[in-house]
Parts: structure tokens; sequence; C-alpha cells
């Protein structure tokens, strides 16, 4: 056989779209309203800001790869093993990491239809094969999932809340799903809307992890702790797969400012309960504005709303996107997703969110 006449990339990566983030530029718009990536409403901790700011001189130096600081500040938090917590730049590095550790070519990485779509890529990545579950009413679907697990399956993901849903399974629900899994499949719980839930049958994954050799949990700065822009994210394991995941990633794969910025964020308990408290006002504030224009809406406990919009051409989701982009409201399609009918909508400031009930309303009366 003649030698390729050019660089040959791995099975399954040209097969692969590349994720588009949401948008945060609009024409002619000095200052958008930027309701299309979940970022935070309220924006990060002062602390944290100025723990950032404090290591402009000091850049120079290599991050602790170890993170022990932040590590340490996480387990306090929480009460977990600081020990069996592993951070990535963003849990999109985690989950990356946990593909290439425990799949590859021949093997299957299974999720809930509509979630993350940062699963499908992964699994593409290192040439395993995706495979998508269906869910109920745009919830994951225990029973689905385990109906799809094959002697192919090494990862099982689902997003506890879901994105872009919002809908959740409890912890009940988490606990039958990994009661039905085989022992050498890794169930990984993405949990990074979970300081956002206010529901007593709602467990983020970590008792699970406790008590199972083969559960990860994954969590974020990104969303609630409104750092996205350092990228920091953390999962809690158990101690053989945090041996793993240490033993692949980059040494120095979190930057010492995102480290510092988290630390000072974990330790800011007031600035975490405002975000909170913004989220729990505005989210059923907004969810009812959008009830009483007749959109459909599943409930979410993020903090974020994925209203479903008619099939008139006039009032679809495209045009109601459409719409919202030419006032310079940005908001996310969803029909990568398999959504199309659809958009979604993070829940901005309180001033953010009256502007946009009153354009939707504006535009579901127009002609």
């Amino acid at each position: 056989m003649a030698a390729p006449s050019a660089p040959v990339p791995g099975p399954g990566i040209l097969d692969i779209a590349p994720y588009v983030g949401g948008e945060s530029t609009a024409a002619g718009v000095a200052r958008p309203i930027r309701l299309a990536s979940n970022e935070s409403a309220l924006g990060p901790s002062p602390k944290a800001v100025a723990a950032y700011r404090a290591l402009a001189d000091d850049i120079f130096r290599y991050p602790d790869g170890g993170a022990g600081e932040l590590r340490e500040a996480i387990g306090r938090y929480n009460g977990l093993d600081p020990a069996r917590i592993v951070f990535g730049s963003g849990s999109d590095e985690l989950i990356g990491l946990l593909i290439r550790s425990y799949a590859g070519v021949g093997t299957e990485v299974l999720y809930s239809r509509h979630g993350f779509l940062m699963y499908p890529i992964g699994a593409m990545s290192v040439g395993a094969t995706p495979v998508a579950a269906p869910e109920h009413n745009l919830t994951a679907d225990v029973d689905a999932l385990l109906a799809r697990v094959t002697d192919k399956t090494r990862i099982v993901f689902v997003a506890n809340p879901n994105n872009p849903t919002g809908t959740y399974l409890s912890a009940e629900e988490m606990a039958r799903l990994h009661a039905g899994l085989p022992p050498n499949v890794v169930l990984a719980i993405d949990a990074a809307y979970a300081e956002f839930v206010n529901r007593n049958d709602y467990e983020p994954g970590i008792a699970l992890v406790n008590r199972a050799p083969n559960v990860v949990m994954l969590r974020t700065f990104s969303k609630i702790y409104a750092l996205a822009g350092l990228r920091l994210g953390w999962a809690y394991c158990p101690s053989a797969i945090a041996d793993v995941l240490n033993r692949v990633r980059g040494p120095f794969n979190v930057t010492a400012p995102a480290l510092a910025a988290g630390v000072a964020a974990v330790a800011d308990v007031a600035a975490l309960a405002r975000a909170r408290a913004h989220n729990d006002r505005w989210l059923p504030w907004f969810s009812a504005q959008l009830a009483a224009l007749d959109l459909t809406l599943t409930p979410s406990v993020g903090n974020f709303v994925l209203p479903q919009f008619p099939d008139d051409p006039k009032h679809n989701a495209d045009a109601a996107f459409a719409f919202l982009h030419s006032r310079g409201i940005l908001t996310r399609r969803m029909a990568g997703y398999g959504l199309p009918k659809h958009i979604r909508i993070t829940i901005g400031t309180g001033e953010d969110m009256e502007t946009v009930a009153a354009a939707l309303a504006e535009f579901m009366a127009g002609a």
C-alpha cells in the first residue's frame, strides 16, 4: 500500500462537528444582553477578583501542579477527602481526560440524548462510538440508558441537572442507574449546575462516589462562581480513578490565577448565597412570564430556561432568536442538541429578564 500523502488524523476525528459556543457580540450593539452561555448573572466574588489580580506580578512562576490549597478548601467546604479531588481546565478537560483514560477504539460512550455536546465529541476524538439514549419529557431516562449498555460500554455520562433542558434525576434514580451498571463502567455525573438546585430529592453525586469505585462527580467554577473565563473545574473520584486522571493530565493544567481565585471564591460564602438567592427569585419569575405567553416550558432547576416555540414561521424558535438578536439580546439556538423548536435563555440580571420578557411579549403578539 502506498503511504498517505498527508498526515492522517485518528479515527472519528474528522466526523466531529466542532463545538460552537454561545454568541457574545451583536452587530451595532455596544453592550448586548448576553444570555447565551449560562454565565453568572452577578459576576464573580470581589474577593476572587482581588485574588486573581494579586497574582499579576508572579505569572512568570509555574502554578502548584497539585493544586493543594484549593483541594483543601473544597474538601473543607464540601466534606470531601482532598486527595480524591482532581482539577482541570474547566470540567470540559476532565470530561476529555475520563474519555481518554477509559474509552477508545471499539468501545462506546453512553449519554442522554439531549446531554452536553462534549460527551459525543470527546468519544469521537478517541475513536469511541457515542451512543445517545432517548429521554422522557426532556429528562434522562434510567431504563433507556440501561437498555443501551453493552459489553462495549465504558462510560455513562449524565448531566444532573442537564444542560440544556434544566431537568434532573433524583438521588434515588441516580442510585438505580448506578446499580444497573457493570462494575467496569464509569458513571460520570456532571453536576455543573448543582449549586442552583433547590430540591429535597437531589444529590450531586458525592454519596455515590463515596460508596462506589466506578462513579465520578464533575463540578465547575464557571457557573454559580462566575469564573468561566479562568477555566477551572474539578472532579471528585474514587482513589484509583483520581490516580489515573493525575497520570494523564498535564502537570500544570490549571493556572495560578485560576487556583487563587478559586480558593477565594470557595471562601466567600456570602457571594455564593447572593447568587443562589438571585436565581431563586428570577428563575420562577421569568418562567411565569414565558408561561403567560403560552410558550411550552420544561421546569428548570438550573440558571436557564428552555422555552419551546410554535411551528408558525413568524413565531418559531428561529424567528424568536432573530428577533431577540435584533434587540441586542443573545440567546442560544438548540438545533445542535436535537431541539430545533427551542432556544435556551440564561437567567441574567433582574433588568435583563424584564427586558427579555417584554421583548418576547412583543414578539409573540406580532402578526
